[in-house]
């Protein structure tokens, strides 16, 4: 059998709001939310397999910017931090890949 080496090893996805003023295009700022927020990972962080997404919606707290990252790294911690400062994260999920390759719980 010959072990597959994971380069990258974290699954790291999570969900982004952020809360637009009045007057501000959710969708406008949900696309720029996606170029920066794809951009800064790509040239700060070392990880491959990478999907940004970005919508609007609104809930009780208003008119929102929804992103959505899946990125794999060896440094979702660093991630996580970066996307903090954009915007409320939730649904956060990290999961190790080496981990499920060897048939235990990532």
């Amino acid at each position: 059998m010959v072990e597959q080496s994971i380069e990258f090893r974290y699954d790291t996805q999570l969900l982004l709001d952020f809360y637009v003023e009045d007057g501000e295009d959710a969708d406008d700022v949900a696309d720029d939310l996606v170029d920066e927020i794809r951009d800064h990972i790509l040239s700060t962080f070392q990880g491959d397999s990478m999907v940004v997404a970005g919508d609007s919606g609104t809930d009780e707290n208003g008119e929102k910017a929804i992103v959505k990252l899946h990125y794999h790294t060896n440094e979702p911690w660093l991630v996580l931090e970066y996307c903090r400062s954009k915007g409320e994260i939730y649904d956060i999920v990290v999961e190790d890949m080496d981990r499920q390759s060897r048939g235990l719980k990532g």
